[in-house]
């Protein structure tokens, strides 16, 4: 992901000493605006008193104007700085600091965050509507195009907030743009891929089978459309998949009647070959000499005791097997 963002490059004085030193600032003006005003009150050295009065009026504001440099970062946050609408920089550095006050500054977080997006209704590859759901994990990589390249500040000012007043609004802005990508990226690749196999081809990738070559795609594509907002996806899977409701029964029907297809090949399979192992234990150990008819009757019946669902009845034999 190709990046426009940069430290901040600008002075950053350690906050605990700006501290100190406006706390003397502070003193000093306050000391100075008494003194002056004393002065002038015994009408002795006017000029000095109102010198003394002017500075330390100065020295007020230029302390209160001081007090709004301070900013202090927890880590993984980060503060965007801007000079008089010019890009200065991004300031990451954990800790107590004071910069310039003039400098614009928003705070954005870097941490990251989970998207349980609901599960939407989409065509599969065969037209089949399915319901689908994923769960993304988040978090901001440039915060330059965070703010600059996507319109998220204005974004942030519909949730009656002004705008980039809060670091909320702003990353609600941001979420709220990655589940609409979100949501488009999840119908691109759910279009691409029928829900099960189709035609019993069980050879053909699906929503169902796919599993972790499905969930790749799904995350590369979300990361192409989410790339512009300096957004990384740290993690994309499907956690929901089902077929929608008016067709739900109709393809439940078909599972069960595919499944009953499979243990029956199976019953079948296991059916020939133990009446195959009967008929040629009898015939090598001479038990008894069977022509092609009883063999036939004996093939017969043995399938339809094996295969059938039922128990069966025995029958008594008191007859002979030779004619």
């Amino acid at each position: 992901m190709e990046t426009k963002e940069f430290q901040f490059k600008g002075v950053a004085i350690n906050g605990f000493l700006m501290l100190f030193v406006n706390f003397l600032i502070l003193v000093a003006s306050i000391a100075g605006i008494i003194y002056g005003i004393v002065l002038l009150d015994e009408g002795v050295k006017g000029t000095l008193g109102t010198c003394l009065l002017i500075g330390g009026l100065l020295l007020l504001i230029v302390n209160i104007i001081c007090w709004c440099g301070f900013l202090m970062l927890e880590p993984n946050t980060a503060r965007v700085t801007t000079w008089f609408g010019k890009y200065s920089g991004t300031f990451t550095r954990t800790g107590f600091f004071w910069i310039n006050p003039f400098y614009s500054v928003k705070k954005l977080s870097l941490r990251a965050r989970n998207l349980d997006a609901k599960p939407i209704k989409v065509n599969d590859k065969v037209g089949n509507p399915v319901m689908i759901g994923l769960v993304l994990v988040w978090r901001l990589k440039d915060t330059y195009k965070a703010l600059f390249e996507v319109d998220s500040q204005t974004l942030a000012s519909l949730d009656g907030n002004s705008i980039g007043s809060t670091t909320k609004s702003i990353m609600s802005a941001l979420e709220g743009f990655v589940s609409i990508q979100c949501d488009s990226a999840l119908r691109q690749v759910a279009g691409q891929y029928a829900y099960d196999d189709v035609d019993d081809d069980k050879h053909e990738l699906t929503l169902r089978s796919g599993g972790d070559e499905i969930n790749e795609q799904l995350e590369n594509k979300i990361n192409e459309r989410l790339s512009m907002a300096g957004i990384e996806v740290v993690e994309a899977r499907i956690n929901y998949l089902a077929y929608s409701s008016e067709i739900a029964a109709v393809m439940l029907r078909r599972q069960q009647a595919a499944a009953i297809i499979t243990a029956r090949e199976k019953i079948v399979e296991g059916a020939v070959s133990m009446v195959k192992m009967a008929l040629d234990k009898l015939s090598s150990e001479n038990i008894v000499e069977l022509d092609d008819d009883k063999k036939a009757a004996m093939v017969s019946n043995l399938l339809v005791v094996l295969c059938g669902d039922d128990s069966a009845q025995p029958v008594v034999n008191t007859g002979t097997l030779n004619h």
